[in-house]
């Protein structure tokens, strides 16, 4: 299967029935940008962030969402009173938003969370009995760890040879099975070929969960029409840092598994026995719902979607290639790729500087320059490991680990810059 064929994530009549071309509004603003940080010498200058990757800020139009929904805010479900009926139409109304905001099939569960990782623990509860998951090393632990019963596949040396390791795996599997894949590397950046793995995955009976937390704030994605199963994501790093998540797919595992909490709502009577909802968002929403976080989500989905994506990606590819060009011009820092320098990818990097370790580095950055950054394994321990060639070393000495710098809404040309210069002068010293 050749590259090209991989990445046509979209199939053309899938494209025909894709929404409208952007209508392109002004980028929305992110709180925190006029944040000013103290530096070696008391001075103080502008923050310059480059960790959306972890946690993006907060867009004002979420922001003023939350505060309109503020002094009406009530309980969820059961309430008589108006501004019961008003927070309750407007939890459900986000649900419709974030279904509409990923392009899910009418009748996909939309179940409120905590974050990515809460919504994979959420499916993993569900799994019919006997399923065996299909994980690559290169996964998030939050798609590496929750299962039961997995095959873990070595980081694929190119996008064709991932589709070949899925397909020999799946198919010496009996019984149920599901593939889980990133939809872009959270470190790398680097995208993954989900269409291709997709029909690989149903065409052996398997299911397919893509963990989109970091695709999601940079590109759209439409569920229907790559045929995805389940997709998982999170507020936080969509802009929307109210503590929810989200798990979006098929109805009837999530209709039939354990509850994933028990307690008041997700049943339908207590008596001697108790009658659970079949309803998997009620099932698996029990007690009272992160209400504001839902809130918040929905308001980023529709920012993004006012927007429009193409202003989004041509100022984000604008940004990432002027730092990936900076970073490859300095001797001593190496930037890390699965797939090669060409391949395409979100606005994410991480690299390694000779002679420092990953915390050095940050420290030097934040304390000397205002610029933040990420450093460690990034929760892919495997992975970074592998990516470094290295099977040892850990995340708080700051060895076997890298620099992540990332970019989104309220990215400067200025901080890319003022990273590439700080570097240079590191390397310099």
């Amino acid at each position: 299967m050749s590259t090209l064929t991989i990445f046509n994530s979209v199939p053309a009549q899938a494209a025909a029935e894709a929404p409208a071309a952007d209508s392109g509004r002004a980028i929305p603003a992110v709180l925190g940008a006029d944040l000013e940080v103290p530096v070696k010498g008391g001075r103080l200058v502008s923050y310059a962030n480059l960790d959306y990757a972890a946690s993006a800020p907060c867009l004002e139009p979420v922001s003023a969402a939350v505060a309109a929904a503020l002094p009406a805010y009530s309980s969820v479900h059961r309430g008589a009173g108006y501004a019961s009926q008003l927070t309750t139409a407007r939890y459900e109304q986000a649900r419709h938003t974030v279904r509409a905001f990923v392009g899910a099939r009418p009748d996909d569960a939309v179940i409120f969370t905590r974050n990515t990782t809460d919504a994979t623990n959420l499916l993993a509860g569900c799994l019919p009995e006997g399923t065996t998951v299909v994980v690559f090393d290169s996964e998030h632990h939050a798609s590496l760890l929750p299962w039961e019963r997995s095959v873990r596949l070595a980081p694929p040396a190119f996008p064709g040879a991932a589709v070949r390791a899925a397909d020999e795996a799946l198919a010496g599997i009996e019984g149920p099975k599901l593939l889980v894949v990133t939809a872009a590397s959270n470190v790398t950046g680097e995208l993954w070929p989900i269409a291709a793995l997709a029909h690989i995955a149903h065409r052996h009976g398997a299911r397919i969960l893509v963990d989109a937390a970091q695709l999601v704030p940079h590109r759209r994605l439409n569920l229907t029409a790559l045929d995805l199963d389940y997709v998982a994501f999170s507020g936080h790093k969509l802009y929307a840092p109210f503590g929810a998540g989200v798990l979006i797919g098929r109805r009837d595992w999530l209709a039939t598994g354990e509850p994933y909490l028990k307690g008041g709502g997700a049943v339908r009577s207590v008596g001697e026995a108790t009658e659970w909802h079949d309803d998997p968002e009620p099932r698996h929403e029990a007690g009272t719902p992160n209400v504001l976080g839902a809130i918040a989500l929905a308001a980023a989905c529709d920012a993004l979607t006012a927007t429009g994506w193409t202003e989004l990606v041509r100022e984000e590819e604008r940004l990432i290639a002027r730092l990936r060009t900076g970073l490859a011009s300095i001797d001593g820092v190496r930037e890390l790729s699965l797939w090669g320098e060409d391949h395409p990818r979100v606005g994410i990097v991480s690299f390694v500087v000779d002679g420092y370790s990953a915390r050095e580095v940050a420290e030097a950055l934040s304390g000397e320059y205002g610029i933040g950054v990420r450093d460690g394994k990034f929760c892919a321990h495997p992975f970074v490991r592998h990516l470094l060639g290295t099977s040892d070393g850990g995340c708080e000495d700051g060895t076997a680990s890298a620099v992540r710098a990332s970019i989104g809404i309220g990215s400067t040309q200025e901080h890319v810059d003022r990273l590439i210069e700080a570097l240079r002068d590191l390397v310099s010293r």
